[in-house]
């Protein structure tokens, strides 16, 4: 056995939304990557950096995914690598000594740069540490890693364990055993995939014509999108959820139908469909919920607009008809678009980010650490025109990606607005 099959512990076989991820990431050659998620948060207290950077690797070494990288076969294939042993990549600064001001600009500069800069798919791991140290006992941790390898549903998981671990001094004996990630994809191999494009052939039975709010553009690369953030009140917010308790509907559901008004009337068209993030997470494979891994998937959600019909009826309407494609959401978009004939269904999306990033349920405080976690951000980008993000919370708060190179800010204003006025008519 040679030196480098030894250093091998797994080889798997890739998701459909890995396969696309993949593809783009090596053949895309914009001169940053989008498909990088990044989580920062500031560390309150005195912070043994030894002891994280311990906490890390055991991280590393304990989840399959955070070891693999991606290779492709002689017949073209791409298969996952998993490493027995990948030494952690750990960057490390003082920024103590610098005035305020600049410490803030310099950390923001280092912490951006990390998030934009490339991963060779093919050297795991594919996850990088960058911790700043602002002053005593203020310290900010960056962790950039590639989407192909984790979603956002897995940054608690990894935050969580990352403290348990730093608490444990890297002993992750402690720590609950993990379902792998082989049974996940195991699970997905076994999938009815003809049963599933059955269902989303009727569910865009009669659907003429795909909602591009841009042209396709022969050769055109994605660049990096800019964003704007606003959100609602916490009164209109409250009462938007009461509003959703009234009609039996999600607060999920409530948003997709606000934005699927907003592209109707950006269209002209009463049929329109854009992307949907769903966590992927099968209900049925126990101990989903605490793997670490990509789960994610991007999904079509097609609106239809009756003059006849209450915005209230709508929603109810199109909650349903999300639920009835529920055990179809495995599916890769790639082969459903193919086996639409379609072509490109959309080229906006919308995502639902309630997994919980709140410091508050991760403070650590209260144990042997003494540490305490604040403004716990999740980055990432993404290449359709608009990307619209929502995180619920006491404010329901949303960033709007889009590409600059396609629309302007004034057109990007005016249609925050027409979402805002959507959702207060839901209110009322």
């Amino acid at each position: 056995m040679s030196r480098k099959s030894r250093s091998i512990e797994d080889i798997l076989p890739l998701s459909p939304l890995q396969e696309g991820l993949i593809f783009h990431s090596v053949y895309d050659d914009r001169g940053a990557d989008i498909y990088t998620v990044q989580l920062v948060f500031d560390i309150e207290g005195l912070l043994d950096s030894a002891a994280l950077r311990t906490a890390a690797q055991a991280l590393v070494r304990r989840h399959t995914n955070l070891r693999a990288g991606f290779r492709q076969r002689k017949s073209g294939e791409w298969a996952q690598i998993v490493l027995r042993d990948a030494p952690v990549s750990w960057a490390e600064t003082d920024l103590s000594e610098l005035a305020e001001a600049d410490r803030e600009a310099e950390a923001e500069r280092i912490v951006e740069a990390d998030r934009i800069r490339r991963f060779d798919v093919g050297r795991p791991p594919l996850v990088r540490f960058t911790l700043l140290r602002l002053a005593p006992e203020r310290h900010r941790l960056g962790l950039a890693v590639h989407h192909a390898v984790l979603d956002g549903w897995s940054l608690p998981v990894v935050l969580r364990e990352l403290l348990a671990l730093y608490v444990a001094r890297g002993d992750a004996s402690a720590l609950p055993r993990i379902r792998p990630y082989r049974d996940y994809l195991a699970w997905l191999a076994g999938r009815d995939r003809e049963a599933a494009l059955e269902a989303w052939t009727r569910a865009f039975d009669d659907f003429d014509e795909p909602s591009r709010v841009a042209p396709a553009g022969p050769g055109r690369n994605p660049v990096l999108p800019d964003k704007v953030v606003f959100g609602l009140q916490a009164d209109t917010t409250r009462r938007l959820g009461e509003r959703a308790r009234e009609l039996g509907v999600t607060l999920n559901t409530v948003v997709q139908g606000a934005w699927g008004v907003v592209l109707s009337r950006l269209l002209g068209r009463d049929d329109v469909a854009f992307g949907v993030t769903v966590s992927g997470r099968p209900a049925d494979l126990p101990g989903v919920e605490d793997m670490v891994g990509l789960f994610i998937n991007t999904l079509p959600l097609r609106l239809r607009l009756r003059p006849a019909e209450t915005l209230g009826g709508m929603l109810v309407r199109l909650q349903r008809e999300q639920s009835a494609l529920l055990e179809h959401q495995h599916i890769g978009l790639a082969e459903l678009q193919r086996s639409l004939g379609r072509g490109e269904l959309f080229d906006t999306s919308m995502v639902f980010e309630n997994y919980p990033l709140d410091s508050a349920g991760l403070d650590t405080s209260a144990d042997a650490s003494g540490l305490r976690l604040a403004a716990a951000q999740s980055r990432s980008a993404m290449h359709y025109t608009y990307g619209l993000v929502a995180h619920p919370g006491e404010e329901l708060r949303f960033r709007l990606d889009f590409q600059p190179d396609l629309v302007d800010r004034s057109t990007v204003g005016a249609l925050v607005g027409r979402l805002v006025r959507v959702l207060e008519a839901v209110v009322a």
